[in-house]
C-alpha cells in the first residue's frame, strides 16, 4: 500500500503590481498565501496566519516553477513504473483558469506533462534492451457526461464496459499503435482540434470537458515469446480535468451554463469518492464510482491497482481565496488515499503483443531484404490493421449480445401479452346459463367425451345410528327396489335423496319419452327447432358482442399502457428537474454562505477601521486643541512685549 502523491502549484498572478505611490492597503491585498519550505501553505490575513488554514503536501510549487521541474519531481517516476508494468495515472485538478491545461499540455516553448511523458516513455523503453515493447494510444473526452473519441469524428456517446481481462474500458474507442513520439504528437494535435473549448469571463480558452490521454504499454522478454513467459500490460492515464467554476464569476449562460453544471457535478462526485476513500476502513461505506463516468474510468487509479499523482493548481489572487481553499481541502483528503499497485502480467492470449507475434514474424521474414525503415512502416501498418479488425470484432460481438438480450426481452413481453390475451379469451361457460341441454351440447368442445348418465346412491346419515344395516358386499351402479329394501330395513326409499353427478342431468328414459309423445299439449317439433335456432342465433350474437367488447377492452388496455409509459417518462423528467433544482439550490446556499462569511469579515474590518478612525480623530482633536492653545499663548506674549 502506498499513498497518492499530491502536489500544489500556484500559477503566477494575473493582476498588475501596485504602483509605487500606492500603499498596500489601497490594493485590497489583506489576505495572501505563503509557501513554507516547499511543503506547506498558509493563509495570511494582514501578515497573521489564519487559524485552520495551513496545509501540508508532498510538494508545493510557486509561480516560478516550470513544467519540466514539476514533471521531474512528480511524474517521471510514474513513467518508469509504467514501463516496468505498473499502472499509472496523473491528473490536474483545480478551479477554472488556474493553469491545469498549461500544466498538462504546456506550450511550444514550455511543453507540459503529457508531451514530456510521451518522450520519456519511448526513451525509457529504448533503454530496456532485453524486452520488446508494443505501445498503443487513445484520446477521449467526457463532455456533458458523454464519452467522445477525439481521434475519430462522429464517434460519440461511447459506452463503458468491464471484463476480467481488460478491466474497465471504453467500448468502440480508437486505439492507434505507435512506435515514435512524433506519431503521438500528431494524434494529440488531432485530438486537441476536436476537443470542446469555450470563452468565459475568467478564461478566453476554457476547457469544457475532461480529457483522458491513455497509453497501453505491452512488453515481453525478447526471443522468449514461445516459452510461456508472462507479458506485462500497463495503462498510463494522463488526465486534464475541466475546472470547477462559479456562475457569478464566469458569467456562463445557455450552453456554457449547461457545460458548467455537468463539470461541477462530475467534480463533486470525484470529491465524494475521495472523501469515502480517505475515511477509516471500518467507517467507509459505499464508494460511488458509478455515479460519474469520470470516476468509473479512473476507478483503478483511486484506491485500486495503480500509482497515482495529483497536481492541484491554484490561483494566488485574493478574489479566489475561497476556491483555492476548497482545492487545498480536496488535496488534503486525496493525500490520505492509499493504492495497492502491482505489476500486471498476463499469461493468456489476451495481450495484443502475443497474438500478433506470429504474423509479424512471418511478415518480417518476407520483407527481410527490404530497407529497415520500410520494414518497420509495413509492420506498424500491419499491426494497426490487425488491431482495428480485432476492435471491430469485439464491437460486433457486443452489439450481437445486446441485440440478443433485446430479443429475449421482447419475446418475454410477447409471451406475457399472449398469456393475458388467452386469459381474456378463455371465459368459462356454465351449463346454468342455458335453458336447454341441446343448446349447451352445441357449444361444447367437439373433442369432449360424453359422461355416463349414472347416479350414485347416498345413504345420508343412516350410518350414524347405533343399529344400521351392514353394507352389502356387491354394490352395483344401479340401485333397484330390493336393494333399497335391504338397506333401509323395509322402509320406503325417498328417491329425492339420490344425488346426480354435479352439473349434469340424467338422460330421460324411454317411458318418459313415450309419455311425452302421448301428451297432446307438447310443443311441435318444427316450432321447437325454430325456437332453438333463434336461441343459437342470439347466442352467436352474444359471442360476437363479447368479442367486440374484448377488443375494445384490449384497445383501452393498450391506451392505458401508453398513458402509463408517458406518465412514467414525465415523472422521471420531473425527478431530474427536481434533482437539478435541488443541486442549484444547494449551490446557491453554499454561495450565500460564502457571501455571508465575506460580509461578516467585511463588517469586522469596517468595525476595526471605525475604531481606528475614532482613535485617530480623537488624537487629531487633541492635537488641534493643543496647537490652538499654543497659538493663543504666542499671540498673548507678542502683545505683552513693548
Amino acid at each position: 500500500m502506498e499513498k497518492i502523491s499530491v502536489a500544489v502549484r500556484f500559477r503566477p498572478p494575473t493582476t498588475a503590481a501596485p504602483a509605487a505611490d500606492q500603499s498596500p492597503s489601497s490594493t485590497g491585498g489583506d489576505r495572501e498565501w505563503r509557501v513554507d519550505d516547499d511543503t506547506r501553505i498558509t493563509l495570511l490575513h494582514r501578515s497573521a496566519p489564519v487559524p485552520g488554514a495551513s496545509f501540508a503536501f508532498d510538494h508545493v510549487f510557486d509561480g516560478a516553477a516550470t513544467n519540466e521541474r514539476i514533471y521531474g519531481v512528480l511524474v517521471r517516476s510514474l513513467i518508469r513504473a509504467a514501463v516496468d508494468g505498473f499502472n499509472g495515472t496523473a491528473f490536474a485538478y483545480g478551479q477554472t483558469s488556474s493553469g491545469k491545461t498549461f500544466t498538462m499540455n504546456g506550450s511550444a516553448d514550455h511543453p507540459g506533462i503529457i508531451p514530456l511523458a510521451v518522450r520519456d516513455v519511448f526513451d525509457t523503453a529504448r533503454e530496456v534492451s532485453d524486452r520488446e515493447f508494443l505501445i498503443r494510444v487513445s484520446y477521449m473526452e467526457i463532455y456533458n457526461e458523454e464519452i467522445n473519441d477525439l481521434l475519430t469524428l462522429g464517434s460519440e456517446k461511447l459506452p463503458i464496459h468491464e471484463s476480467l481481462e481488460r478491466g474497465v474500458y471504453v467500448s468502440g474507442l480508437r486505439e492507434e499503435i505507435v512506435n515514435s513520439a512524433e506519431q503521438v504528437f500528431k494524434l494529440l494535435e488531432l485530438g486537441e482540434a476536436n476537443r470542446h473549448f469555450g470563452e468565459t469571463n475568467m478564461n478566453v480558452r476554457s476547457s469544457r470537458s475532461h480529457t483522458i490521454f491513455r497509453m497501453v504499454i505491452e512488453s515481453s522478454a525478447k526471443n522468449h515469446m514461445d516459452s510461456g513467459d508472462a507479458i506485462r500490460v500497463s495503462v498510463l492515464n494522463l488526465v486534464d480535468l475541466a475546472g470547477s467554476e462559479r456562475i457569478a464569476k464566469t458569467g456562463a449562460g445557455g450552453v456554457r451554463l449547461k457545460e458548467g453544471k455537468h463539470i461541477n457535478k462530475s467534480l463533486m462526485i470525484l470529491g465524494n469518492v475521495i472523501n469515502k476513500l480517505s475515511e477509516n476502513g471500518k467507517q467507509r461505506g459505499h464508494i460511488p464510482y458509478r455515479d460519474s463516468k469520470l470516476t468509473r474510468i479512473l476507478q483503478p487509479a483511486l484506491g485500486g491497482n495503480a500509482k497515482t499523482s495529483i497536481i492541484c493548481t491554484a490561483a494566488p489572487e485574493e478574489i479566489h481565496v475561497e476556491e483555492t481553499r476548497g482545492t487545498l481541502q480536496f488535496a488534503s483528503r486525496a493525500k490520505c488515499v492509499s493504492n495497492c499497485a502491482q505489476v500486471n502480467e498476463i499469461l493468456t492470449d489476451a495481450a495484443l503483443l502475443k497474438r500478433q507475434k506470429q504474423e509479424i514474424e512471418e511478415l518480417r521474414k518476407k520483407l527481410q531484404g527490404s530497407h529497415s525503415e520500410v520494414l518497420e512502416q509495413v509492420i506498424l501498418k500491419q499491426r494497426n490493421d490487425m488491431h482495428k479488425s480485432e476492435l471491430e470484432r469485439d464491437r460486433l460481438a457486443m452489439e450481437l449480445d445486446e441485440e440478443r438480450r433485446l430479443r429475449e426481452t421482447l419475446e418475454h413481453r410477447l409471451a406475457e401479452q399472449q398469456k393475458m390475451l388467452d386469459g381474456i379469451s378463455n371465459t368459462s361457460i356454465s351449463p346454468d346459463q342455458f335453458t336447454d341441454s341441446i343448446q349447451f351440447e352445441s357449444l361444447k368442445t367437439p373433442t369432449s367425451k360424453e359422461r355416463p348418465a349414472e347416479f350414485v346412491a347416498s345413504r345420508a346419515n343412516y350410518s350414524k345410528d347405533v343399529e344400521f344395516s351392514p353394507i352389502p358386499e356387491n354394490l352395483g351402479t344401479v340401485a333397484d327396489e330390493d336393494l333399497w329394501m335391504q338397506l333401509n330395513k323395509g322402509c320406503v326409499t325417498d328417491l329425492e335423496m339420490l344425488e346426480m353427478t354435479p352439473g349434469f342431468k340424467c338422460a330421460p328414459s324411454l317411458a318418459d319419452d313415450k309419455a311425452s309423445v302421448a301428451t297432446p299439449d307438447e310443443e311441435p317439433i318444427d316450432a321447437r327447432c325454430q325456437r332453438l335456432e333463434k336461441d343459437c342465433t342470439a347466442d352467436r350474437q352474444q359471442l360476437e358482442d363479447s368479442k367486440a367488447r374484448r377488443a375494445a377492452l384490449e384497445d383501452e388496455r393498450d391506451t392505458l399502457k401508453r398513458e402509463n409509459s408517458s406518465l412514467l417518462d414525465a415523472l422521471a423528467k420531473a425527478r431530474q428537474d427536481a434533482d437539478r433544482l435541488v443541486a442549484d439550490r444547494l449551490e446557491a446556499l453554499r454561495e450565500l454562505d460564502v457571501e455571508k462569511s465575506r460580509m461578516d469579515e467585511l463588517k469586522q474590518e469596517i468595525k476595526l477601521f471605525s475604531q481606528a478612525f475614532s482613535l485617530r480623530q480623537g488624537q487629531l482633536t487633541s492635537l488641534y486643541t493643543k496647537s490652538k492653545a499654543i497659538v493663543e499663548n504666542c499671540k498673548t506674549s507678542q502683545l505683552a512685549l513693548p
